[in-house]
């Protein structure tokens, strides 16, 4: 047995209820997110992609599914899975992140799913394209939103509701979304949304409706509760704020060396050390450049070719370990000039947190 080589770690006593609620510790343990030692591959496992789910999963026979498109069009369409599964389809790696994701690093943190890093992924969507079967239904000349909504149903500050979320037609132009039965070659899971959902590339994740089984056009834009009470940048809680949308620019890396198993801090031996990570961005936006520092120096990394137009991308750095305590960062810049800021953009709930990764790395001068 070796010696533990960790100075000052956090002891592991009995604490008051005080960081952590009760009913956030049953949201951690119902939802799921991306060990970071696994942005080593370029398609997340489906099995350790991130997982929110708001309400209870539904059950939906892929025999008898339908999905059916209505509103304000001139043809209505009531399509089974088979009809969805012989239009054309089309395999696409696509970056999905929770916009919620790094909320437990705002103070004050709003009390929802507690996320640090993880809720992050990218899988390889299999689907046809929503825009021929929009095309199809003919949507009347003053239709302002397309609205999509799952099955899952349940109630949140008191409103019952089915989970649903609206795009323009400008934004489903733009987009170009994707109704997807399948998942890294295979059959879309239940947790994932099958036997179909909607993938809006360049989107945080709650755009992306799981469970789709209605699409509805509205010639008024949509009200929906997580349309217009949630998934906003607010900078107090009275304030209507503005829609959450797009991805902002952000990077991750595997942290290095050997985990501590309760603070989770690193301890590797001095020498050169190479660290590895992910970047993305929003759309039409492309990453130029990803920095690591360790506090008082800085590298350039280098990149891979992203993994699609809507993907993540590879980045690695060597990095001259030297004995002592670090802060690792990576900070990542895109080509509107944006770059990931140190601390996280003022929220009240938490939403599209960019700032830098820190991990924490303990520097032995010998092997231990």
């Amino acid at each position: 047995m070796t010696a533990a080589p960790f100075e000052n770690l956090p002891a592991r006593v009995p604490a008051p209820d005080t960081d952590v609620s009760f009913e956030e510790r049953g949201l951690a343990n119902r939802n799921s997110g991306l060990p970071l030692e696994l942005l080593r591959h370029d398609i997340t496992p489906a099995g350790a992609h991130y997982l929110l789910t708001h309400f209870d999963m539904p059950h939906l026979p892929g025999d008898s599914f339908r999905l059916r498109i209505g509103g304000a069009v001139r043809t209505p369409l009531d399509l089974s899975l088979a009809d969805l599964l012989e239009r054309p389809q089309v395999d696409m790696p696509v970056t999905l992140e929770c916009a919620g994701n790094g909320r437990a690093g705002h103070d004050p943190r709003h009390r929802s799913m507690p996320w640090l890093y993880e809720a992050v992924g990218t899988a390889l969507w299999t689907g046809t394209p929503l825009a021929p079967l929009l095309a199809e239904a003919g949507a009347a000349a003053d239709v302002q939103d397309w609205a999509f909504f799952g099955a899952d149903e349940g109630f949140d500050d008191g409103v019952r509701h089915f989970f649903g979320r609206s795009l323009t037609p400008a934004e489903v132009a733009a987009a170009q979304p994707l109704l997807v039965t399948g998942m890294n070659g295979a059959p879309l899971l239940p947790q994932h949304g099958a036997p179909l959902r909607l993938i809006v590339p360049g989107w945080y994740g709650m755009a992306s409706v799981k469970w789709l089984n209605r699409i509805e056009a509205l010639t008024e834009r949509f009200d929906g509760f997580q349309q217009v009470h949630t998934y906003r940048y607010r900078q107090d809680r009275e304030s209507a704020g503005t829609p959450v949308t797009t991805l902002r620019v952000k990077s991750l890396m595997v942290p290095p060396g050997l985990p501590d198993w309760y603070s989770r801090r690193r301890w590797l031996e001095a020498g050169p050390v190479t660290v590895e990570g992910r970047a993305w961005t929003g759309p039409g936006r492309r990453i130029t450049g990803v920095r690591l520092t360790d506090g008082s120096t800085s590298i350039e990394a280098d990149l891979s070719a992203p993994v699609g137009s809507h993907a993540w991308l590879h980045w690695r750095a060597v990095w001259d370990a030297r004995p002592g305590r670090y802060q690792l960062r990576c900070i990542a810049r895109d080509d509107s000039g944006a770059e990931q800021p140190l601390t996280p953009p003022a929220d009240v709930a938490g939403f599209g947190n960019n700032a830098a990764q820190s991990v924490d790395v303990q520097v032995a001068p010998h092997e231990v």
